[in-house]
């Protein structure tokens, strides 16, 4: 992983634990303008790395959902 990336996905889940904890989905936003008025290389890999961080979440909730039919 290259620095933009590293930064981008430890910005996004720091981001992200901090919606989970105050259920601000504006924080998100607030962060990529933030973000997007200096670079907007990086602000594209944050908003990239909020995506997939998501997909993922919710990857793993429908996997969790599916397992528990077989216990």
């Amino acid at each position: 992983m290259d620095l933009l990336e590293q930064v981008a996905d430890d910005m996004a889940k720091d981001v992200l634990e901090a919606v989970e904890l105050t259920g601000n989905e504006d924080l998100v936003d607030e962060i990529k303008k933030t973000i997007g008025s200096s670079s907007t290389t990086l602000e594209e890999a944050f908003m990239t790395a909020v995506r997939i961080r998501r997909a993922e979440a919710r990857g793993r909730a429908q996997l969790q959902a599916l397992l528990r039919k077989y216990t």
